[in-house]
């Protein structure tokens, strides 16, 4: 197929933080164009959202059912090829349902639905239409992220014993939601967010990224969540301990009431024989220590791992940062969605993206910190019920 893959989107609109960041992430590497949209929950702002972008007034739709209906209409090759949602939670189950029913491939802002059952069900779906679903845990995308994961494979730590990974920030310290500020309104509102603010928003990432570097899967957790702010129904920060299916153990710390941090995701992993270190905030950099010695991994510097290198666009020295680490994520979907569309097996390393399954073990976390946090017992399974 020698074309663009035709991208519509749900949300996103004038305002909108994380449409802007996924329009730019789709389209970096010149393999996807916007074409149509249902940018806003009314007709009106659709439109002009629709405006700014240059899109052409007959694609751009007053709500995700007439448009999902109306390209699926148009012939192949004119018509979207996937859509990307990127609305509150609470609007990411019924386009994404709607979606994979009549055949489009879906990428999903995090996280996947609006309650665990939800999530399973798109799963479910998912698995029977064989379409491309990518949830997108962003952070993943990062060069030097996996290249912790590849030395984790290779056994450069030995035997996992200890996972540390912290996601601190320091913008929900008052009651922004009550000044109009729309990010903070919706996050901190349960008829939007769901059953959790924090931990639905940035501690699901950290959890997925523990899972992603470590290869391993969070078992049982010890949670205390706390609404710091007064007058919040939602937690505004977690405090968690963590059991993995292999007996090591770990700390996860998501907070939005930690002052004067702004997103200082950082990981730490420890081993047998060695330990990695890597902070979004000096993204470039990968610590290795083991007894006697310290390396620092550099992204674009060898030896560093093929997969390392493959999602890497600039020359040493230059940051990889989030846009583009978000871009990988959309260039592997988009890599394998050409081929589902051309019937041929994908290539294998276009795979390495958040499918719909981190996405319902997304949800399950959700599920299973928010009911630990409100129960007395120590240890509480973490299961995808």
């Amino acid at each position: 197929m020698k074309r663009k893959l035709k991208m519509g989107m749900v949300g996103g609109g004038i305002g909108a933080f994380i449409g802007t960041i996924h329009r730019i992430a789709a389209t970096m590497d010149g393999q996807v164009e916007l074409v149509c949209g249902a940018f806003s929950s009314t007709a009106e702002k659709s439109k002009a959202s629709g405006e700014e972008l240059f899109l052409s007034p007959d694609r751009v739709y007053g709500d995700f059912e007439e448009m999902i209906t109306k390209e699926k209409a148009l012939p192949e090759g004119e018509r979207m090829d996937f859509v990307s949602i990127v609305t509150p939670n609470h609007m990411h189950f019924a386009p994404s349902k709607m979606a994979l029913e009549n055949g489009f491939a879906v990428v999903c802002d995090k996280p996947l639905a609006f309650t665990l059952e939800q999530a399973q069900e798109l799963r479910d779906l998912v698995h029977k239409t064989g379409l491309p679903f990518c949830i997108t845990y962003n952070y993943n995308g990062y060069p030097m992220v996996k290249q912790a994961r590849d030395m984790i494979k290779e056994g450069r730590i030995g035997k996992i014993r200890k996972v540390i990974v912290e996601y601190p920030q320091g913008w929900l310290n008052d009651r922004l939601e009550d000044t109009g500020q729309k990010q903070a309104a919706w996050r901190t509102d349960p008829s939007k967010a769901g059953i959790a603010n924090c931990m639905g928003d940035i501690g699901t990432h950290a959890a997925n990224l523990a899972e992603y570097v470590t290869g391993l899967e969070i078992s049982e957790m010890c949670a205390d969540l706390t609404s710091f702010v007064g007058g919040r129904e939602l937690e505004d920060d977690g405090n968690v301990l963590l059991h993995f299916n292999n007996g090591a153990k770990g700390i996860l710390h998501a907070s939005q009431i930690s002052v004067g941090e702004e997103n200082n995701l950082h990981i730490r992993v420890y081993g047998e024989t060695g330990g990695l270190t890597w902070n979004q905030l000096e993204p470039n950099t990968l610590t290795y220590k083991t007894s006697d010695t310290v390396q620092l991994l550099r992204t674009a510097v060898g030896p560093i791992s093929g997969n390392a290198s493959l999602h890497t666009r600039t020359p040493a020295g230059h940051p990889e940062g989030y846009i583009e680490a978000f871009a990988n994520v959309y260039l592997n979907f988009v890599n394998t969605l050409r081929s589902h569309i051309a019937g041929e097996e994908p290539d294998e390393r276009y795979l390495d993206f958040p499918t719909v399954d981190e996405g319902v073990r997304g949800m399950a976390f959700i599920k299973t910190v928010v009911a630990a946090g409100n129960s007395d017992q120590k240890w509480y399974p973490y299961e995808e019920y």
